[in-house]
């Protein structure tokens, strides 16, 4: 079972087709068990732009207005998912989107009402996704969770990722990002940590920013949830998914 968390930068353009989802396809159709999770943080950037509204981050996460979450869940939800989809429908796999909070498969809460409608994992019950993958179905997760009461909100990608590799015990949680991997000493190219512990993860915790955070925290939390190991790496270039896929690249994390 491979968990794929699929980023934002590497969907094309409109018109055009992105050769990682081409082998995402390859190894589905030949018999590899994956889901795949995707961002959007550059087409919601974009869309933000144009409505004059400004990206305000706050310890790596968006925070999100009810504003700012009506353009996340439409790009998200009504642009991004569905581009993934019919791409690997047209490769000939038979993929399903939906959100994370679809087939209550993710249940969250407000994370911190300083940043607003940004959600964390609260329950994860992946037994929408163990019926999909029985069936042959590839399952595309878009970010978009829900309280309990019903208040839609905007879910890291990452920590989605993280808490349904958890869940369904990945054998690989394969995490694409627009850098090489963990770095001790950011952005020296030269201090990229191939291979690390849990314990020695948490103790480099406290020294991250941005972006990094939440691909850190997730990846702490996909396997102490059960997930077999976690790699990060940069998914701009479909060999080096093709590497992760075979255990190399990047930075692997271990129990």
């Amino acid at each position: 079972m491979i968990v794929i968390k699929y980023g934002g930068h590497a969907l094309p353009k409109a018109g055009s087709t992105d050769p990682v989802l081409t082998a995402i396809a390859k190894r589905h159709m030949a018999g590899e068990k994956i889901v795949v999770v995707h961002g959007g943080g550059p087409q919601i950037n974009a869309a933000l732009a144009e409505k004059g509204i400004g990206k305000e981050m706050v310890g790596g996460y968006r925070k999100t207005t009810p504003e700012v979450f009506e353009i996340v869940q439409r790009v998200l939800s009504g642009s991004v998912l569905p581009s993934i989809v019919n791409q690997l429908l047209a490769e000939g796999v038979n993929a399903v989107g939906l959100s994370s909070s679809g087939g209550g498969l993710i249940r969250a809460g407000v994370m911190n009402d300083e940043i607003g409608l940004v959600g964390e994992v609260k329950e994860v019950n992946p037994k929408i996704l163990h019926t999909l993958i029985k069936d042959g179905f590839l399952p595309v997760i878009s970010p978009i969770g829900a309280s309990a009461q019903g208040v839609g909100l905007n879910l890291n990608a990452d920590l989605v990722a993280g808490a349904i590799g958890g869940a369904l015990l990945a054998d690989h949680v394969l995490y694409m990002t627009d850098v090489s991997g963990i770095f001790l000493n950011w952005p020296d190219e030269s201090s990229l940590i191939e291979s690390i512990t849990v314990a020695e993860l948490e103790s480099l915790l406290p020294t991250f920013s941005d972006g990094m955070i939440p691909k850190v925290t997730s990846a702490l939390a996909a396997i102490a949830a059960g997930a077999k190991m976690v790699r990060i790496f940069d998914g701009r270039a479909v060999a080096n998914l093709e590497s992760a896929l075979s255990g190399k690249g990047g930075t692997v994390v271990l129990p």
